[in-house]
């Protein structure tokens, strides 16, 4: 018997509550109305050509604006194909655990899941969880697979196969004042370097105006810290290696935390993004680097006090030019013991399709599809300043933000370590990134050995 791999926080014992899915806003949601009451999709099959009428498909998904967008949505699905699907929610947690109980004991459904493709991915795949879709996906060419973004498909692919579709992307991105740079004359770094110095210009711990911040907090800061390393030209994992103690990783590693050191408001060792985009929207620090997806947290009238000072940029330029995390955060798969594979794919073929990622980006779901991003109707709902950002970083960022292993927490601690000693003070950067790189290794070569 194959053995399974069991990542960390996955759910080894299994409550009434998350088999059947009960309690609190936990419970499964109810099938989708019925297909007489909507009309037929054009996108989906015709109402004369419907192969798998009868069939019914599980979908779970995460609750999440994607399936407050889509779901709606399904009942012309099932008018178009005569698929009936029953659709399930989960908090993002109980959503890991829910799948990961399941396909443990081998179940046939769901037959359509809502993964995190850079959490879950390699834990599912290695497992043999997820049915590879790459014969799906070319199968079809008004789906138009290449209009999806490479790096956002790099994301789910892994060993080679296709692993998932992209539903949610999200890239780094600099959020900055527009008042204070013009107030002091300051130009909107393109570089690091640039942003170091306009950090340090704009820091005034004295009248509580502080000139950056990010993720400070261990494991969360590594995502953040990936656009760093990227456009330095290093990574986590190199040819199957740690690599986190190359001079790229370490220049990274050294100018992130930095930052946060010299330029960052105190407590940032307990920051996430939550933290790190309240104290932007109160008004007081000049600098963001994080995720464009969030953006509304600087934006809103309601959250922030400054939403209509906030500019957005290309995120800064290393040695390696910019380059941005463009990256799936969540993705839809299909179970590889589902006993409706074609119907699954049908659903997820209708679900990504490019009118329903339009319909979806307009809810605010930013989506993996070029010509939806290049569709004014597509864009609309985000930021002006914000979607030329976000279509050039499709372009140049990476598919990945985090290092890509089974055992994705232990693995985040590991580096998240590193900067952690750079904001507190350490000075031999080099000799915690090489004892790091090696715990990093430990752990690539034990998920290699299971």
């Amino acid at each position: 018997m194959k053995k399974k791999y069991i990542g960390a926080g996955a759910a080894l014992i299994v409550t009434a509550s998350i088999m059947a899915g009960c309690g609190g806003n936990s419970s499964p949601e109810a099938s989708s109305p019925a297909a007489s009451q909507a009309p037929a999709a054009s996108s989906a099959s015709s109402g004369t050509d419907k192969p798998f009428a009868g069939q019914t498909v599980t979908l779970v998904t995460a609750n999440h604006p994607w399936s407050d967008a889509i779901t709606p949505l399904l009942p012309e699905f099932e008018a178009a194909t005569g698929i009936k699907v029953k659709v399930e929610n989960y908090f993002e947690d109980q959503l890991t655990q829910k799948l990961t109980v399941q396909f443990t004991a081998g179940s046939e459904t769901p037959d359509v899941f809502m993964y995190r493709p850079l959490q879950d991915g390699q834990l599912f795949f290695k497992n043999g969880w997820v049915a590879p879709l790459d014969d799906y996906a070319h199968k079809d060419a008004e789906y138009d697979f290449a209009d999806i973004s490479a790096s956002a498909v790099n994301t789910t692919t892994i060993d080679g196969k296709l692993a998932g579709i992209p539903i949610i992307t999200e890239r780094g991105v600099l959020y900055y004042r527009k008042d204070l740079l013009e107030q002091a004359n300051i130009p909107v770094p393109k570089t690091m370097d640039e942003l170091v110095e306009a950090a340090k210009k704009l820091h005034n711990p004295s009248a509580e105006m502080y000139g950056f911040v990010a993720r400070g907090q261990r494991s969360p800061l590594v995502t953040q810290l990936a656009s760093y390393i990227f456009s330095e030209g290093g990574d986590y994992i190199t040819d199957g290696k740690a690599s986190i103690n190359t001079p790229e990783a370490v220049k990274a590693m050294t100018t992130y935390g930095n930052l946060l050191k010299d330029s960052g408001p105190p407590g940032v060792l307990n920051m996430s993004w939550p933290q790190a985009f309240g104290i932007f929207a109160q008004g007081k620090v000049a600098f963001l680097t994080d995720a464009d997806s969030l953006y509304t947290n600087a934006t809103d009238p309601e959250k922030s006090t400054i939403s209509d000072k906030v500019g957005f940029a290309l995120f800064p330029a290393g040695a390696a030019g910019s380059r941005p995390v463009n990256v799936t955060a969540w993705a839809l798969s299909i179970n590889e013991r589902s006993k409706n594979k074609d119907a699954a794919w049908e659903l997820i073929q209708w679900a990504t399709n490019k009118e329903n990622v339009l319909k979806a980006q307009q809810k605010g779901n930013p989506g993996a599809r070029t010509s939806v991003w290049d569709n004014p109707e597509g864009s609309k709902s985000f930021p002006e300043e914000l979607v030329p950002i976000i279509k050039e970083s499709m372009q140049n960022g990476v598919g990945h933000d985090r290092p890509v292993v089974v055992s994705v927490g232990e693995a985040r601690d590991a580096v998240g370590e590193v900067v952690m000693k750079v904001i507190t003070g350490e000075t031999d950067v080099q000799g915690a990134a090489d004892k790091a790189n090696a715990n990093l290794q430990a752990i690539i070569d034990k998920d290699s050995r299971r």
